[in-house]
């Protein structure tokens, strides 16, 4: 995960502080400048003193409009670090008795040379259904490929790009038919990933919100590894382990389920895509699994 540097007079509340392995602890924390962030380092329980290595963030657009806030955390019974975040409403979203959703929970661990990663709980894989999967193909220069059979509004997608040439390769999700509506999540050639909401909804009230974008470097001759999690009004991006990113979306049209794939200003490839129908984790919406 790339880390990041704290802003000027960031506080640090709601704080969740738990050991994450090899010596280190992990304080997840929402600013008020910033929203959902948190820290890694060494606790010396002696001194009562802890040392942060690196600061990272789990939002990266404004943090009251369709975005991440604040974290909640705990170890469980395996020792994972499990945290889980909530997820504002968007401005100009109507809403009574309710105010916002949960994020998936995820699982935050070390690699070798102590980077933060991230990925969602394996458990969610038990919610899969309706597999359809998709042959390597290259992804032609300014081209749009739109997928029949792959899509939904509560869906798991598993891809694996080569970006190539591309300037930006990525997916488009939650697509009208008609073009209307469509979520782009995109990563650029300056290593840069994000979710654009700019076409996501046609909701009269709705104020617009700048792209969430994160950065992703990727080694020479890595791929993109995306995990996509789609439920309705939330968009959640898990990128090769060592970036998260979600925001809501607001699809107004009953036939916003599509998925495509596009590269601009160069050739990319497609590797590999699964595609899953998620199950819904409440009795009264079993109704709506699939749909």
């Amino acid at each position: 995960m790339a880390t990041t540097t704290a802003g000027p007079g960031e506080d640090i509340s709601c704080p969740y502080f738990w050991p994450i392995g090899k010596g280190k602890h992990l304080l997840l924390c929402f600013s008020h400048g910033r929203a959902g962030q948190g820290y890694l380092g060494t606790f010396d329980l002696g001194k009562a003193r802890f040392t942060a290595d690196y600061h990272f963030r789990a939002n990266y657009g404004p943090w009251m409009h369709g975005s991440i806030h604040a974290p909640s955390a705990t170890i469980d019974d395996r020792g994972r670090y499990l945290a889980i975040y909530n997820m504002k409403e968007g401005i100009g979203v109507k809403h009574e008795g309710w105010d916002g959703v949960m994020s998936l929970p995820l699982v935050y661990s070390l690699a070798k040379d102590n980077s933060l990663m991230v990925h969602p709980v394996k458990e969610i894989e038990k919610l899969r259904f309706g597999h359809k999967e998709l042959a390597a193909r290259p992804i032609s220069s300014n081209k749009e490929e739109v997928f029949q059979g792959i899509g939904g509004k509560a869906v798991e997608i598993k891809a694996v790009l080569k970006p190539g040439t591309a300037r930006e390769v990525g997916l488009k999700a939650l697509q009208s038919p008609d073009g209307g509506e469509y979520t782009v999540i995109r990563f650029s050639a300056d290593n840069k990933l994000s979710i654009d909401t700019s076409h996501s909804s046609e909701l009269k009230n709705l104020k617009p919100r700048a792209p969430e974008t994160g950065p992703l470097v990727l080694e020479k001759g890595e791929p993109l590894e995306l995990r996509i999690f789609l439920d309705r009004s939330i968009v959640e991006v898990f990128a090769n382990g060592r970036l998260f990113l979600g925001v809501r979306v607001y699809p107004t049209k009953e036939d916003a389920g599509g998925v495509s794939l596009f590269s601009t200003g160069g050739d990319a490839e497609l590797v590999s895509l699964q595609a899953w129908q998620m199950r819904s984790v409440w009795p009264e919406l079993k109704g709506k699994e699939g749909k």
